[in-house]
Formats: C-alpha cells, sequence, structure tokens
C-alpha cells in the first residue's frame, strides 16, 4: 500500500468512528460519559473488552516476541484465566454493592482518605504509562509507514493521533467506547485471521488440519517451562504472574472496570467477565500462531526485520497483496484506539471523581470540568509518548509495559488484598509512604535478584513481590484493636 493510500484507509476508519459517536453522545452528560447509564449489553461488554486488554502492543509484540520465547507467554494467559474468575466473584461483588464509578473510592470508604488519594494516583501513574506505550508504538508504525513520506515529524503524528481519539470521546465517553471498541475488536481479529490464512498459502499449508500439524511440530510452538526455576518463564512464575497481572491490571483498573459497571447488574457483569476470559485464551492464541508464522516466513524469505518490527514490516511488502496490507492497517489502528480510547475516558474519569471531586462541584459547572478534565489528560498523553521517544528505541515493548506496571500496581494490589482479607484500620496518613517505599524496594531486588537469589531471574513475579511489599507495609502502619 502507498502512503496515500493508508491515509484515506485511516480517513475512512476515523469517520466511521466519528458517526458512531454522534450517534451514542447525544446525551452529553457525565452519567452516560462515565457510566453509559449503566444500560451497556454484557455481550457487547465483553466482546468490546477483548480488543481494548490486548492492544497494538499485543498486535505488535506477542508475534514479534515468539522467534525467542516460543509460546511460552501462553502461560501466562492461562494464569489470566483464574485472575477474571477473581474478578468475577471477588471484587465485582463489592463495586456493584457500593454502586461505585470510581473502584477507587473503596479506599476512602475502608481506610480513609489518604489511601483512596493513593490508590488513584497509583491507577493514574499505570494507566497513563501503559497508554502512552500502546499509542508511543502505533505512531512510530504510522510514522515509518506514512508520514515520514511526507515529511511530517513525529510530534505530529503524535498531536495527531492523540487528537483523533479525543474526537470522538469527548462527548459520549464510555457510553460511544462500547460500540467503538465492539467495531475495533472485530477489525482487529478479522486483521490476525486474514494475515494467517495468507502466511499460511505462502508457507504451503493448504488446510487447517496441515497448519496445525505445521505449528505443533515446529520447536516455536513449545508452551510449557518446567525445567528451570531460575528462567523467567517457569510455568509457575509465569501462570501466578498472569493471574495476579490480571487481577491488578483488570481488576484494580478503572479502566477495565469502568466498562464492567456499565452493565444493568452484577449478574451481567458476571457473564461478561467470564465468557470474555474463555475467549481471550483463543484470541491469544491466534496471535502467537501468527508469530509462529511470521518468523517462519522471514527466515525462508531472507527478511531481517524482529521483535516489533516483525509484524508491519511482512505486513507491508508488495507481495502480501493490497487486501492483507489493508487488513493490516486496519487492525493496528483498532488495536491501538481500543484500548487508548478507554484509557483516555478512564483517566478523564478518575481525574474528574478522585482528584477534582467534581461531584462536590455545583451541578451547572460539573460538565465543564470533565470536559477541561478530558482536554488536560488528552494533552498529557501526547508529552508523555513525545518523552517516550527519547528513550525507547528498541525493546520488546509488551515486556517493558508489564515491567512498569509490576512497579504502579503493585501498591494496589496490596492496598485492596488487606482491605478485602483484613478487618484492620490502617494510620491512613502513612500509606503513601508505604505506597513508594514497596516499588523502591521492588526496584532493588529485581535489579539484583540473579546475584542475591542464586541466579534466579524475576519475570512478570515482580508485580506479586510488590503487592507483598506493599501488605507487609500496611500491616506495620495498622491500627491497634480496642
Amino acid at each position: 500500500m502507498s502512503p496515500t493510500q493508508i491515509l484515506i484507509l485511516i480517513a475512512a476508519y476515523f469517520i466511521v468512528l466519528i458517526l458512531i459517536s454522534y450517534f451514542t453522545g447525544k446525551e452529553d452528560s457525565n452519567d452516560a460519559f462515565f457510566k453509559a447509564n449503566k444500560s451497556a449489553p454484557w455481550y457487547l461488554v465483553a466482546f468490546g473488552m477483548i480488543g481494548a486488554s490486548l492492544s497494538g502492543v499485543t498486535f505488535i509484540s506477542v508475534p514479534g516476541a515468539v522467534e525467542t520465547k516460543q509460546f511460552g507467554y501462553l502461560q501466562v494467559v492461562f494464569g489470566y484465566f483464574f485472575g477474571y474468575l477473581a474478578i468475577a466473584y471477588v471484587l465485582l461483588p463489592i463495586y456493584y454493592k457500593l454502586n461505585l464509578t470510581s473502584i477507587y473510592t473503596y479506599l476512602k470508604d475502608r481506610f480513609g482518605p489518604t489511601s483512596y488519594k493513593t490508590g488513584s494516583v497509583a491507577f493514574l501513574i499505570s494507566r497513563i504509562v501503559g497508554g502512552s506505550f500502546r499509542l508511543f508504538l502505533v505512531a512510530k508504525v504510522l510514522q515509518l509507514l506514512v508520514f515520514d513520506q511526507f515529511g511530517i515529524p513525529f510530534t505530529i503524528t503524535v498531536i495527531i493521533t492523540v487528537l483523533l481519539i479525543w474526537l470522538y470521546t469527548f462527548k459520549g465517553g464510555i457510553k460511544t467506547i462500547i460500540f467503538t471498541d465492539t467495531l475495533q475488536t472485530l477489525f482487529m481479529l478479522i486483521s490476525v485471521v486474514v494475515t494467517i490464512f495468507f502466511l499460511a498459502n505462502a508457507l504451503g499449508l493448504d488446510s487447517a488440519t496441515e497448519m496445525y500439524h505445521y505449528v505443533q511440530s515446529n520447536a516455536m510452538s513449545k508452551v510449557f517451562f518446567f525445567n528451570d526455576i531460575n528462567n523467567a518463564q517457569y510455568f509457575i512464575k509465569s501462570f501466578l504472574s498472569g493471574m495476579f497481572i490480571t487481577i491488578t491490571m483488570t481488576g484494580l483498573d478503572q479502566d477495565m472496570m469502568q466498562k464492567n459497571l456499565t452493565c444493568r447488574n452484577i449478574k451481567e457483569a458476571q457473564k461478561n467477565m467470564l465468557s470474555f476470559s474463555v475467549v481471550l485464551i483463543f484470541v491469544n492464541i491466534l496471535f502467537l500462531v501468527l508469530g509462529l508464522l511470521l518468523t517462519q516466513y522471514a527466515i525462508d524469505n531472507n527478511i531481517t526485520a524482529r521483535k516489533d518490527d516483525l509484524f508491519p514490516t511482512i505486513a507491508m511488502l508488495p507481495e502480501i497483496g493490497f487486501t492483507t496490507s489493508a487488513f493490516f492497517i486496519l487492525g493496528l489502528i483498532a488495536a491501538a484506539y481500543s484500548s487508548a480510547d478507554s484509557a483516555l475516558t478512564s483517566l478523564t474519569t478518575s481525574f474528574c471523581i478522585d482528584i477534582l471531586d467534581i461531584q462536590k462541584k455545583p451541578k451547572e459547572h460539573q460538565k465543564r470540568i470533565r470536559k477541561q478534565a478530558h482536554a488536560f489528560i488528552s494533552a498529557l498523553l501526547v508529552l508523555v509518548i513525545i518523552a517516550f521517544d527519547a528513550v525507547f528505541k528498541d525493546v520488546s515493548v509488551i515486556w517493558e509495559l508489564f515491567k512498569a506496571a509490576g512497579y504502579t500496581y503493585g501498591p494496589l494490589l496490596g492496598l485492596f488484598a488487606f482491605g478485602i482479607f483484613t478487618k484492620q484500620q490502617l494510620k491512613d496518613n502513612y500509606v503513601w509512604i508505604i505506597a513508594i517505599i514497596a516499588p523502591l524496594v521492588s526496584y532493588v531486588i529485581n535489579t539484583f535478584s540473579v546475584d542475591l537469589l542464586n541466579g534466579y531471574q524475576i519475570g512478570f513475579e515482580i508485580l506479586i513481590i510488590n503487592g507483598l511489599l506493599t501488605f507487609l507495609g500496611l500491616i506495620l502502619i495498622r491500627r491497634k484493636q480496642h
């Protein structure tokens, strides 16, 4: 595809999203923006959450990592499933019982205002970092494929990227996103299936049975790693990490939970979570199969691109054909924006409710405050993405994203666990100190783990360590029972 064709495709795509925004954003109220009036169909929420969970990071980085990590990521995905069970039957009942808009209000009721602000700030940092990582990756790909050809600098690319999200979310918020995420998930999955179909034909695999045996017999399809506990991909480490990543990055994340809280009642929210958790396993298998076929195709055709460059490079080759390239672009944009638009909305929601206390402002000013916060968060994302461009040059982004989240989500995990599994109160004014110390100690442990722990490599389980340190720190500042 030529840069001009890609631009036309992107323009057409966003015209569709803006049309959806027009019809879903007619009720320009805070209740519709924050909670979709609690009327969203659970099956649309479940389907749309697939795209929001995977994002442009998964779309690019999971296939690109297969060559070096095989199908080991699937061990983490199996852990996801059990994490979703914990969310459905432990966290969702709490959120619905308290009728929360921001889930961090729970910390205010349980411990006090400092715990509440600490939790919401931890989320804001986590989601700004995560959302910016995702958009950064996609903006870099669009820069390479399109905007470099027109001499447009990366800064302008980032501004355009975020501005488009702002444009179709500023009125309808989460109500609009329920529908746009459904469309974007569909585009993303079609893109993966179309690319797999092309690669299978190019590799001489004429049927689904042949492809199954080809993948199964390939050394890159190894799923389970039991031999070396020091290996970052060791099964128990990966499985438990996946479980806790899900509990924190979904269950304790305003972004993902805001979608669940748009369902009519707790039963529908649980149906959404359970159906979504099963489908997500098969979707991740598709991405890993795609990664194996991409890697093999690159090896067979002497293509040197690897990691995050692998999928974009092959997808845009002339021999791939217009249809496959077009669906790659659609899938990439859909994957990126299905997570980025909900991130912008949830950040706006948390900032308005948790930081600005919008519910305490005069009714006639609340909508204006929400719109100003929405614009502010959009500008902040632009600045962070541009900063990332100066730091990250050659990384497999999904691993960096999870490592960063291990530090920022750890205090949330410790706080919620202490609140749910103990009945003790805290010296609320000291909570923020624990929330800073625990990630710092975790970072030191992670940095020197090989030397300190006889060669043991810490992987995703840094999140568990961080949460445990937070929990232990909270024990030290608990109030004495009288």
